[in-house]
């Protein structure tokens, strides 16, 4: 089973690479180098070529080289769904981001029907302790690599509920204000929630079997609202006095346990967070592979530091099995040494603040 791949990527004046040109192979890569070198800035490129704002959630004035700040442009060709494709993403000062596919004009939607990325960073290490917004967007990140369509979705829904939001604000009470826009987030929400639930009960299935990271069991916390459209009509009054849409799928939350031990994942270690959301990265991929015939591309930052030798051998291991592309960041080599003989190094440096490839080579 082959997977989807990054073969080459282009940066001009994005980040701290004023110009950067890498090529592929389809294996693991580790890209190694100090702290600040730019190495997740590269993670940060690959991520733009899948539906959202990055792995950071930057605007695009955000990605922009400083000081000079005259717009930025990735390129990378990829062995996507369908065989091989051209993408580009860019962005001119104060503009809005554009996506080719292909040569041609494209939604930034359209790129989950080509590739599927999925990532893991250290701002997620808070995952199960912090707000639920952050928990609701890495519910949706998963429920995007099953469905494409899903971004889609939740734009109508969002658009939809800002504009109601607008007219609760306003205090407007006429109810033929609101019905058009009840209608919109009802059916969109509806598919929504469906969607998400389809996401879990697909990683459940993919999350049996020995592993060497814990099995977390998932599920949706959220109120009674199997009619939607009912449920706004009927929370109007409560809304009006909020200034906000009270019911819906924006208000969803994910719970998350720790299977064998039974403990919730937010009373859990460091570690073991750390180790659940690992477990859970590698499930996804899993699904994937098995429902689309290709491993996602996987981006982990920093993911080695915080594991023993055991377990960055065992997930290195697993990685090499999916078949997948991953590319990992870290300080040294030393810690991707389990990867030896099956993937590359890429050495990135920093020279007077902007970032440099030193050398690209085998493990």
């Amino acid at each position: 089973m082959g997977g989807l791949s990054i073969k080459t990527l282009s940066l001009s004046h994005f980040r701290s690479h004023r110009s950067a040109n890498l090529d592929f192979d389809g294996r693991p890569v580790a890209l190694i180098g100090a702290n600040g070198a730019g190495k997740t800035n590269l993670l940060e490129a690959v991520s733009l070529f899948s539906p959202g704002r990055g792995l950071r959630r930057a605007s695009p004035d955000d990605f922009s080289k400083r000081p000079e700040s005259i717009g930025w442009k990735l390129r990378t060709t990829v062995v996507g769904l369908g065989g091989d494709h051209e993408l580009e993403t860019w962005a001119e000062p104060g503009e809005a981001r554009q996506v080719r596919v292909d040569g041609k004009a494209a939604t930034q939607a359209s790129l989950g029907r080509v590739i599927r990325i999925l990532w893991l960073v250290p701002s997620m290490d808070r995952l199960w302790i912090e707000a639920a917004e952050g928990r609701r967007r890495f519910l949706d990140r998963m429920t995007l690599s099953f469905a494409p369509d899903h971004a889609e979705l939740s734009l109508t829904y969002e658009k939809a509920m800002r504009d109601r939001n607008r007219l609760l604000k306003d205090q407007i009470v006429d109810p033929h204000w609101y019905t058009a826009l009840e209608s919109q987030m009802a059916e969109a929400g509806a598919q929504i929630t469906q969607n998400r639930r389809a996401a879990l009960a697909r990683i459940a299935r993919a999350s049996t079997g020995d592993t060497a990271f814990p099995r977390a069991t998932l599920a949706l916390s959220e109120p009674d609202e199997s009619d939607l459209l009912t449920a706004l009509a009927d929370g109007r009054r409560r809304d009006l006095a909020a200034g906000r849409t009270l019911a819906g799928p924006h208000r969803t939350d994910l719970a998350a346990v720790y299977t064998v031990k039974g403990v919730p994942a937010d009373q859990c270690s460091t570690g073991e967070q750390k180790a659940l959301l690992i477990s859970l990265i590698l499930a996804n991929a899993r699904a994937l592979a098995e429902d689309i015939g290709h491993a996602p591309v996987l981006l982990l930052d920093e993911v080695a530091a915080h594991l023993d030798e055991d377990r960055r051998g065992a997930l290195y291991d697993e990685i090499v099995s999916l078949g997948a592309q991953a590319l990992m960041t870290g300080t040294e080599a030393e810690l991707f040494r389990g990867l030896s003989g099956r993937g590359r190094l890429i050495r990135v440096s920093d020279a007077g603040g902007q970032s440099q490839i030193s050398s690209q080579e085998d493990i």
